[in-house]
């Protein structure tokens, strides 16, 4: 069985301490609590939350649903950290609440990257080429 690319990278107790803050961060902005007129006009997604080793630091991977005023966003919610972190500590029971920074999710991206490349010219004509090969060595 494969592991997740990224528990390869962090402990068990990381990736368990970075969903339950994932969870309550969607949660604090899904219910609009934090009072910015930024943030209160786009829907944000927060895709993962990546611990660091000692428990300390979180980096919080953010999206606008669309992708719309990224920056902006990000820069809001660098503003509000403080204020997350006690939103975040009334509701996660950790004995040390992490500082959090927020930072745009490339995933996205990578996997818009990935689409285009296997919808490419060139990509396709090697799966039909690999195709035509494999149905001629049936033929024997």
């Amino acid at each position: 069985m494969n592991a997740a690319p990224n528990a390869s990278r962090q402990g068990q107790r990381q990736l368990r301490v970075g969903e339950l803050l994932r969870h309550a961060l969607s949660d604090i902005l899904q219910r609009g609590e934090i009072n910015d007129p930024v943030l209160e006009s786009h829907v944000i997604t927060v895709p993962e939350v990546r611990i660091s080793p000692d428990l300390k630091h979180a980096s919080a991977y953010v999206m606008p649903l669309g992708g719309q005023d990224i920056e902006e966003v990000i820069e809001a919610l660098n503003r509000s950290r403080k204020f997350v972190r006690g939103l975040l500590a009334r509701r996660v029971d950790l004995k040390h609440m992490p500082q959090v920074s927020f930072l745009r999710d490339e995933s996205f991206d990578a996997g818009a990257r990935m689409d285009a490349l296997l919808d490419s010219p060139q990509v396709r004509r090697d799966v039909e080429k690999h195709d035509d090969d494999a149905g001629d060595a049936g033929d024997d």
